[in-house]
This record gives structure tokens, sequence and C-alpha cells, in this order.
């Protein structure tokens, strides 16, 4: 940690300078394009990473997180601050309709163990929306087993899907039944806190991991893959190669759900679309 005798006691204002060097760097780390327009977001999500480092200027802020100890010690917690983590249970539902009425029935036709990915799962309401979908589909399905890989590049969050503790108000679009079976109340009824039951965790395995890497590490390829309003912080071309590597880590005939503001248009990828926004690996 990294300590300053001069204290902050009001807000830091962000050069044009200071915001292309934290712009260029959070590009190379992570892959994230923030735009001109984005500066003020910018300059507030990292204020608190001044104050808790106790440094007077975004200046000093640079400097430290690009230093070796920076690198090691700063990095994920400005990666932290700076993602944008926005997610809820059942969110897009007609992808979970299309998943437990189409996709899910094709590929248990040729497979007995699917591998499914969410990729960028955030406080994991999508890894837990699709652990109940498939232990739906699973309880009619003689034989048929699944595992949930879920990863992100923030550890705040992944932390938060771990832990798999959520209010009241965020479980909401879960229906009646599903709360039955995959929730359990937190015994002190004040709280209203809910947590997914063990049987469904044990179904997801979180996973830190960067987009910009090269080699995501899977020994296995996915036989659907979640990546929903990930990819619209990504410019075009970060946009192209990154679906071109989860081409090559999805299966023959595998899914690939995207977010509905985004579009593969105009991409060089074996893919092919077979309902609004969800596409099909080609041979």
């Amino acid at each position: 940690m990294i300590n300053n005798e001069h204290s902050q006691s009001s807000t830091v204002t962000m050069s044009n300078k200071d915001f292309t060097r934290l712009r260029e760097f959070i590009y190379t780390e992570c892959g994230i394009n923030i735009v001109d327009s984005k500066k003020t977001m910018l300059e507030a999500r990292l204020q608190k990473r001044l104050r808790k480092l106790n440094l007077r200027s975004f200046s000093l802020y640079c400097d430290y997180l690009f230093s070796t100890e920076g690198i090691q010690e700063e990095l994920t917690d400005m990666i932290d601050h700076v993602t944008t983590n926005k997610t809820d249970f059942f969110r897009e539902p007609a992808h979970f309709d299309y998943l437990s009425r189409t996709a899910l029935p094709d590929l248990a036709r040729i497979r007995k163990n699917i591998l499914i990915w969410s990729a960028g799962c955030s406080s994991g309401e999508e890894p837990y929306t699709l652990a109940m979908v498939l232990s739906e589909f699973a309880n009619n399905k003689r034989g048929f087993n699944f595992q949930i890989l879920a990863t992100d590049i923030s550890t705040r969050v992944l932390d938060k899907a771990k832990l798999a503790i959520y209010d009241e108000e965020r479980i909401n679009p879960v229906s009646p039944d599903m709360r039955r079976r995959y929730l359990l109340r937190n015994k002190d009824r004040t709280k209203k806190l809910y947590r997914i039951v063990p049987t469904l965790r044990e179904q997801v395995e979180f996973r830190r991991l960067n987009f910009m890497d090269n080699d995501f590490g899977f020994r296995e390829k996915m036989d659907i893959i979640f990546c929903r309003n990930v990819i619209i912080y990504f410019d075009k071309q970060t946009q192209e190669k990154l679906l071109t590597k989860f081409c090559k880590n999805l299966s023959r005939d595998g899914y690939l759900f995207m977010g509905h503001s985004e579009t593969l248009f105009g991409m060089n990828v074996p893919l092919i679309q077979v309902a609004p926004t969800i596409y099909r690996r080609l041979a």
C-alpha cells in the first residue's frame, strides 16, 4: 500500500493528459474502449482509489499504477472500479426460453454432458439462472449432466457471486416454483435475504478471466456461451478478435448468446444466426 503525507480533502480533477494515459492503459490491459465522453465517469470512479491511496493527483496515481508495484497491487482494484456490472436474474427471458425449448434438446440428442460458459458473469445472477434452467431440463432428461463456468475480470463481483446471497428485490424475476426449489430464505425474516441452494452452487465454477488473455485455459470446448452486453464496451476490432477466440473455444454446433444491443454484422466469424442475438457455430 502506498501512503502520502498529504491527504485529499476535495475532489481531484483529471487532466486530458492523464485521461489519455489511463484510457490507453485500460484499453491495452482490458480491451475496454473509454471514449472522450466518459472522461467524467472515469474521473468519478477512480476518486475512491486516490483517496484510498492518499494521492493528491491523477498524475501521481498514473505513476503508481504503471509501476511494477502498482501493476501487482493496484491493477485489480482499478479494474473493479472501472468496469460496469449490471445484471439480473432471467435477464432477456427470450434467451432462456430458446435455451430450454430448442438449444438444450438439440444438444442433448448428441451429448450427455453439456458445458456452459457465462462470460462476464458479474455478481452471479446469469450463471445461477442458467443453473436453474438446466436443472429443470435435467430433471426431465435422464442421464443429462451439465457444468457451468462463470468468469469475470472483477474480483469484487466474483466474491459476491460465490457468496450467492441476494436481497428480495433482486430475486423478483424468479418464479415462485423456482424460488421454492432453488432459493433458501434467511432465517431472520427481517433481512429479506435469499441464498442459492448448495446443490445449485455446486454446478457453477467461478474464475477470474481477462478477455485480453491469449489463452483462456479451457481444457474442453464449450457447448454454450452466454456473453451478453459485454462486447459493447470494446471497439469493433477488439470485438472481432474476441469473438474469434470465443469460436475457437465453442464446440461444433455450439450456441453463442449475445446481448440485444450487440451485433456481429460485418464480422468474419464462423457463426450463423438462428434467432435474434443467438448464433450457432458452423462446422
